[in-house]
């Protein structure tokens, strides 16, 4: 089932595939900025409803998109869109027959199929991900399975009607219909008329299970196969691409990033660890032995934070909270994400995957090094939602009114207080 090829669309630079789509937030890949070299970014819509959006008023000439105007997207990076963040948030609120439930910035809500519709005909993204009656950590029972495909026919046939009859519309944008994550024969309706009566109208197909491949229908198997499979790690990476997926949305990028970690994994692995140890999959730069570290996070790299600085500075940068830190670990994080692929592909072409992966798997740890310094400010995408989580960093600002009343009685120091008389008289605390 292993596979390469190519994701082309008119005006936009071609994507060898096996490859990946860097998640954003809030119309930005997080940490870096929009002239950043990328070859494709992923958005999420989270509110549609009203015109009076900022978004719907972007000036643009007919053949333009207004979603790529308004977040200042380079012309030729492919844009994709689709109704849920990645990794998906379960929602309290349930789908109907005329919408799914989804969490936004403002908490959560309803995507109806019809604004989902209107907003890709105003918006016009190169590829747009079809609705799909699946709702995250949710096992449907046996009258739900009976509706999953019926609601999604119905969604699906609704975006094909909107994006056929929308005459200003750009002819590039593509239509990946959902794959729903239960057995093919639960879904044989919706599938039969997918690929008699659909096929014509979608380009490539989205999966919510990488092992949903399966169910693929034979006549649509050469459409590209973009995955949601939550994945943690680069051995889930390999395991999707085992699997015959083309284009993945890696979550853990991103987290990696936050949580202060470099990405040292490198694809394929020529000769396994001299010591017989696996190897970390990356390095906690809160670690204090990087202090006075001046050589590059990973060796041989070449992205722009290894060619210009040293791991000492990215430590300082992380103990002094500054944004640069998490700019500089992202930047050689899609860096090695990129070299990553690169031998991905390279592996598929040799005819040497399978023995590379289990070299692989057999050099690595399986997940991530554990972080021990607290990420950046937190940001919608970031929140979980769940009942009684704790804190993910600690308070940074507690009220102040037991310490005026103390500063109120003591008195003021004279100049030649020294720290620890400071501290007894409570300005200052020693760390």
């Amino acid at each position: 089932m292993l596979r390469r090829g190519r994701l082309s669309l008119k005006g936009r630079e071609p994507i060898n595939t096996p490859c990946y789509l860097p998640p954003s937030s809030r119309g930005c890949v997080p940490h870096i900025t929009q002239d950043t070299p990328l070859a494709s970014t992923w958005q999420v819509l989270e509110k549609v409803d009203g015109q009076d959006l900022p978004i719907y008023n972007t000036p643009t000439s007919p053949e333009q998109s207004r979603l790529r105007q308004f977040i200042a997207l380079q012309h030729d990076v492919l844009l994709v869109m689709g109704p849920r963040r990645q990794p998906p948030v379960q929602a309290r609120n349930a789908n109907t027959d005329t919408s799914i439930a989804i969490q936004t910035s403002l908490g959560f809500s309803s995507l109806r199929s019809d604004d989902y519709v209107g907003a890709v005909q105003k918006l016009k993204p190169d590829i747009v991900l079809g609705l799909a009656d699946y709702e995250h950590m949710k096992r449907p029972g046996v009258k739900r399975l009976e509706k999953m495909g019926d609601r999604t026919l119905s969604w699906t046939q609704d975006m094909v009607a909107g994006l056929r009859g929308d005459a200003d519309r750009s002819p590039d944008t593509a239509l990946f219909a959902p794959i729903l994550p239960i057995e093919a024969g639960q879904q044989s309706y919706y599938l039969d008329l997918l690929k008699e009566d659909l096929a014509g109208q979608t380009s490539g197909l989205v999966l919510f299970d990488a092992a949903s491949v399966d169910a693929v229908p034979a006549d649509m198997c050469h459409m590209p196969r973009l995955s949601l499979t939550e994945i943690h790690g680069p051995l889930g990476v390999l395991h999707n691409i085992a699997l015959g997926v083309d284009i993945i949305v890696p979550s853990f990028l991103g987290e990696a990033t936050d949580a202060g970690l470099a990405l040292t994994f490198v694809f394929p692995i020529y000769g396994r660890p001299a010591n017989g140890r696996r190897q970390q999959l990356g390095i906690n730069m809160w670690s204090k032995g990087y202090d006075s570290d001046l050589s590059p996070i990973a060796d041989g790299c070449k992205c722009y934070t290894c060619s210009n600085h040293h791991r000492a500075f990215v430590r300082h940068l992380l103990e002094a909270k500054e944004m640069l830190a998490w700019v500089l670990l992202q930047m050689h994080n899609l860096h090695a994400m990129d070299v990553f692929f690169d031998g991905i592909r390279g592996s598929i072409s040799t005819g040497t995957f399978e023995s590379d992966r289990q070299v692989f798997e057999e050099s690595y740890e399986p997940e991530l090094p554990a972080s021990t310094g607290p990420g950046p400010r937190l940001r919608g995408y970031q929140v979980k939602s769940g009942r009684a989580e704790p804190r993910r960093n600690p308070q940074a600002y507690r009220a102040l009114e037991d310490a005026a009343d103390k500063l109120a009685e003591a008195s003021s120091p004279s100049p030649a207080v020294d720290g620890e008389g400071l501290t007894k008289q409570d300005f200052a605390t020693i760390t």
